[in-house]
């Protein structure tokens, strides 16, 4: 249990170039908001230690305790196991927040990461059982309170602290920031590799620790498309994951609130809203604009940060018992993409409760294999645009080719549309081949044709016979989109996506029909006011 120097710390900085909460932290650092922690390190009881996960598998940590802590009082304690390829002092800035308010936390560099040790399992069984070992040090070398002990994450924190919470019933509270509940649907939803999501983990993991050999052939099988192993890849997904592991959740009785951005291109918000849904005990629910953990990024250098501001909250509630009222918040909050303004729901299903369908009536007929021009943007950037910029990815509805892109427009609005949660397609497809790949976009059309993107998601079929039509249905990523007067939706389907792996065989033809008995239609979630 050694303690580490502060040279050792520096150096590990020095060495951080991976990822967007990376590079976030780096600008922190050249700004001063590292050093200042690491100058202050006596006053908040800062300790850098090793501490023995799973098996012995030494794992690198910091300590932070409150000032003045003497060790005759017992104080709440939160354990944060760090993001994917992200070093152990990714939470500091937080850390020192939470021990000024009186916490004991314990942050970790995940298994296989930097310069913890062992593989990396993806949140698997040796993470898990790491997650109460930090505990049970804790509990024996810090003044924690064994009665009042949290979890909190960002992206594979969030995972681990979800997962953890369903095998250790000490913990009482949990926040999982732009985490998954649902790996599978995550990443491989609308059985879809998401192309650019799994290289961007494969590839920082590679760079900055041991991936498994089973994550790496998981990773191989993937994004070789080796359909013979589908069931092996899924019931990998499927063990880390914390939907599947709902039972046990809310048999113990944990406190979660979970937070997303409605443009996370890794882990997209349908998966935690149907998540939140089978929640049982005390639960929130955050969607705010952006992308994969650009949400609470500004948090971690220490700048004000809703998302971080209600952890807390959260924490001292649940945690302390403070009566700080988020108890009697609507649980659900979301935040528009376009307004900015915070709205308040009772529950998911409350969100976008009227629904209103657009036609798609006339039977279109694409080739495949060809990108029209209309897509889902890139993985970490296009969404951050849109949060920041509000310019969200973009296509010249006029001028997609028609041999490549089927469309359907609706009529000119004469008032704002509020777009809230979850649209629906459901169509009949026939086509030349047995497999293949569509992808749907739901776009807001201006008076120029230009098409701002809405939200999009992926589709893929196998086995299917050629020539025979087949029903489909799909849901489209969750969002909050206001849809100006005057402007039109438009729901587009190609065949190619960047971001996704297509499995449109060459010359492949998809044609788009809608029976008189089994009409084809985009259903749009809205709130009327």
């Amino acid at each position: 249990m050694g303690e580490r120097t502060v040279a050792k710390r520096h150096t590990v900085l020095r060495t951080t170039t991976t990822g967007a909460v990376s590079a976030a932290l780096l600008a922190g650092t050249a700004l001063g908001f590292a050093p200042a922690a690491a100058a202050t390190d006596g006053a908040a009881g800062i300790r850098f230690v090793d501490i023995a996960g799973d098996g012995g598998t030494v794992l690198k940590a910091n300590v932070v305790t409150p000032a003045g802590s003497d060790g005759t009082r017992r104080y709440p304690v939160i354990v944060l196991p760090t993001s994917w390829s992200m070093p152990q002092i990714e939470y500091l800035a937080q850390a020192r927040k939470l021990a000024d308010a009186g916490y004991v936390v314990v942050g970790y560099n995940s298994r296989g990461f930097w310069e913890s040790g062992g593989n990396i399992e993806v949140a698997g069984p040796p993470d898990v059982a790491d997650a109460s070992k930090v505990i049970d040090w804790a509990l024996a070398n810090t003044p924690a309170d064994p009665e009042r002990i949290g979890m909190a994450g960002v992206s594979y924190g969030a995972g681990i602290s979800l997962l953890a919470a369903a095998h250790d019933d000490r913990i009482k509270a949990v926040v999982a920031l732009s985490g998954w509940a649902d790996l599978i649907e995550s990443i491989y939803s609308g059985r879809t590799q998401h192309l650019q999501a799994a290289a961007m983990l494969g590839g920082t993991g590679y760079l900055t620790g041991r991936p498994s050999p089973e994550l790496r052939q998981t990773l191989k099988d993937f994004l070789a498309s080796n359909l013979d192993q589908e069931d092996e890849m899924i019931a990998w997904g499927a063990k880390r994951s914390p939907a599947f592991q709902l039972d046990r959740i809310n048999a113990n009785g944990t406190a979660i609130m979970l937070g997303n951005a409605w443009g996370d291109t890794i882990f997209p918000p349908n998966q935690y809203a149907s998540f939140y849904e089978k929640l049982t005990g005390p639960k929130r629910l955050e969607f705010r604009p952006g992308d994969h953990a650009t949400a609470e990024a500004t948090g971690l250098l220490g700048l004000p940060n809703d998302t971080w501001t209600n952890a807390h909250r959260w924490f001292d509630h649940h945690l302390k018992g403070v009566d700080n009222g988020i108890d009697r918040e609507q649980p659900v909050q979301l935040k528009s993409r376009t307004s900015g303004a915070y709205e308040g729901y009772p529950d998911w299903k409350s969100v976008g409760a009227t629904e209103r369908k657009i036609a798609l009536a006339d039977a279109q007929k694409v080739y495949a294999n060809v990108d029209s021009g209309a897509n889902g943007g890139i993985v970490m950037l296009s969404s951050t645009l849109d949060q920041f910029l509000k310019l969200p990815p973009m296509a010249s509805i006029p001028l997609l080719p028609r041999s490549f892109a089927a469309v359907w427009q609706s009529e000119r609005y004469g008032s704002v549309q509020r777009v809230r949660g979850t649209a629906k397609l459901h169509t009949t497809v026939t086509s030349t081949a047995s497999s293949g790949t569509l992808v749907a976009y739901l776009y807001d059309v201006g008076p120029l044709g230009v098409g701002k993107l809405v939200t999009n998601a992926p589709y893929t079929f196998h086995d299917r016979t050629p020539g025979r039509p087949f029903a489909v249905d799909l849901e489209l990523f969750s969002t909050s989109y206001d849809v100006p007067a005057g402007h039109r939706l438009a729901l587009v389907v190609d065949t190619v996506d960047p971001l996704y792996i297509e499995h449109n065989p060459s010359g492949a033809r998809l044609t788009f029909s809608s029976p008189s008995s089994d009409p084809s239609y985009v259903s749009v979630p809205l709130r009327e006011k």
